[in-house]
C-alpha cells in the first residue's frame, strides 16, 4: 500500500473518530511530530498560523475545537496522490444551545510509511463560519 493509500485510510478513520468523539483513537492516528492546521493560516484557533505541532498540542486542539460539539463528518470525495489524500468534506457541528454550524472544506492529509498522519491541513473560511454563529 503506497503512502497515498495510507493517507486515504487514515483520513477515513480520522473522520470516523471525530464523529464518534473518540479522542484517544483520533490522536493515535498522528505521528509524534505531526502538525494540524485547521483552518490553514492565522485564526483565533491558531493565532500564529503555524499549526498545532506535536501530540500534546493536537490533543489541546481536540479539547478546544472538536470536543464541544456533536460532529457529522461526511467525506464527499477523496483524491489520493503521492503521500497525501485530499478530501472534500461536508461537516455539520451541532453545538450546545441548539447552535448548528455547517461547513464545506477541503482537508489534506499526509501520511508516513507507518500510516501515521504527519500533516492535516483543513481549508475553510473562518470568518464565514463565524457569521453563521452570530
Amino acid at each position: 500500500m503506497g503512502n497515498a493509500q495510507l493517507a486515504l485510510a487514515a483520513s477515513r478513520l480520522s473522520g470516523q473518530y471525530v464523529e464518534q468523539g473518540n479522542k484517544a483513537a483520533w490522536l493515535d492516528l498522528f505521528a509524534e511530530d505531526a502538525c494540524v492546521q485547521d483552518p490553514v493560516g492565522k485564526s483565533p484557533l491558531d493565532p500564529s498560523g503555524l499549526g498545532h505541532i506535536g501530540k500534546a498540542a493536537i490533543a489541546d486542539f481536540w479539547d478546544m475545537v472538536i470536543a464541544a460539539g456533536d460532529i457529522e463528518f461526511t467525506i464527499v470525495s477523496s483524491h489520493p496522490a503521492g503521500d497525501e489524500c485530499a478530501n472534500v468534506v461536508r461537516m455539520v457541528n451541532n453545538l450546545p444551545g441548539d447552535i448548528k454550524m455547517e461547513l464545506d472544506m477541503v482537508v489534506v492529509y499526509t501520511a508516513n510509511g507507518d500510516g501515521k498522519i504527519t500533516s492535516l491541513k483543513a481549508y475553510w473560511d473562518f470568518d464565514a463560519v463565524q457569521q453563521q454563529l452570530s
